[in-house]
């Protein structure tokens, strides 16, 4: 039996268990560890203040608290320095800070790369950029294991290329993008490369010295912390690059009516209060992911995957989408919609995805109308996976 260590660390498990609830949704949103909660609470409980602008005890240790949370991401992400690291109110709009960022660099005809497994966070501020500023977009086909293919991107990729964003693992299908081969196409070119994380960085891939990316953008509540925290990385020379997006306080340097000067990156990108609890709590979650065994939590992650993929193949009817290589599967059933197929495996209190997963266009490519999507977060066990091919057998027998 596959067995988790790490369950008894996430409370909310045991309610959903009490509940009959099976959780299989951690792509979407992890569930959290204690660590968070208690960090959470103890921020509130001890006295909330504004960071980086009053000097009352209660700020000092706010701003202190919440520039380490900064300094723990650039350690784990291997950053150059903490003033690579700018924090958001998530991923999505840290995608959109590097669209409005670099507007300015974007001329008539060059041209924007994106993927055609894009979840629309990566997809539509590249779109909307090359709207404004008569760009192209241009998109790179997959090939059919569901990854990148690589022969079209050499030659898609070229002089006018200005920006590659790509996903580093698809929401959808599962795949890992070959961005150590992809990436070096768009370098060659002067462009600049976006790599969006929020599904990789959970799994394993958090290395940026490896990638070797000019930004990369994280969702903290896919990586077991608080909603409404995302991480925007970019190297120094990229961050120079970026013209300032949101304006108010605590981003300018100096003001007068007129004019105005405004901080460099990270605090320029950092306007208004920010999400100050769930960045502290963010910190909280790393140091509880720091003191994991990595390398056991990702065996115990892929051989859970292994038999999610050995349960699936072996059920007459099912169509995996792709080739899945990590923590996520996406399913179709002949003759039957996903929808329905959802609403009997949620009446049965397994929690999956159902639909285009924000990824439309994907779909579209796929010829299919949505899927069911199961995926797993450290905390899943073997137990689960029964309860939950338990409950698609009984799903099955009903719609066939």
């Amino acid at each position: 039996m596959l067995l988790s260590p790490w369950r008894t660390d996430f409370p909310a498990l045991a309610v959903l268990e009490a509940q009959g609830q099976t959780y299989l949704d951690s792509a979407a949103t992890a569930q959290k560890p204690q660590a968070l909660i208690d960090a959470l609470c103890g921020y509130y409980v001890s006295g909330a203040a504004n960071v980086h602008r009053a000097q009352h005890l209660t700020a000092e240790r706010a701003t202190r608290a919440f520039e380490g949370t900064r300094e723990r991401l650039a350690t784990w992400l291997g950053a150059a320095a903490p003033d690579e690291i700018i924090l958001t109110r998530g991923a999505t709009e840290a995608l959109n800070l590097l669209a409005y960022g670099l507007e300015h660099l974007i001329e008539r005809d060059d041209e924007l790369v994106v993927s055609a497994l894009e979840h629309h966070a990566n997809l539509l501020p590249w779109q909307q950029l090359a709207l404004r500023r008569g760009a192209r977009l241009v998109v790179l086909p997959l090939d059919t294991s569901g990854c990148i293919d690589l022969s079209a991107a050499a030659r898609l990729i070229g002089p006018r290329t200005r920006v590659l964003a790509v996903s580093q693992l698809s929401n959808v299908l599962g795949t890992w993008q070959p961005l150590d081969r992809l990436l070096p196409l768009a370098s060659a070119q002067g462009a600049l490369t976006v790599v969006d994380g929020a599904q990789g960085v959970v799994h394993g891939r958090s290395d940026l010295a490896a990638l070797a990316c000019d930004f990369y953008v994280l969702s903290s509540h896919k990586l077991y912390g608080p909603e409404g925290v995302g991480v925007l990385y970019g190297r120094r020379s990229a961050l120079a690059r970026l013209r300032h997006w949101q304006f108010g306080g605590e981003m300018v340097r100096e003001a007068d009516f007129q004019t105005a000067v405004f901080h460099p990156a990270p605090l320029g990108f950092e306007a208004g209060t920010p999400p100050i609890a769930g960045v502290i709590a963010l910190g909280a979650t790393l140091d509880y992911l720091q003191t994991m065994d990595r390398s056991a939590m990702l065996s115990h992650e892929q051989a859970l995957h292994r038999r999610l993929l050995q349960e699936l193949s072996a059920r007459e009817g099912v169509r995996l989408l792709g080739t899945p290589q990590a923590a996520l599967a996406s399913f179709t059933v002949e003759g039957v919609h996903h929808a329905d197929l959802a609403h009997l495996l949620v009446e049965q209190g397994i929690a999956v995805r159902s639909g285009t997963h924000c990824a439309m266009p994907l779909f579209r490519q796929l010829g299919t109308a949505g899927a069911i999507r199961l995926s797993l977060g450290l905390y899943n066990d073997g137990n689960d996976l029964d309860r939950a091919f338990d409950a698609l057998d009984r799903a099955l027998e009903i719609l066939l």
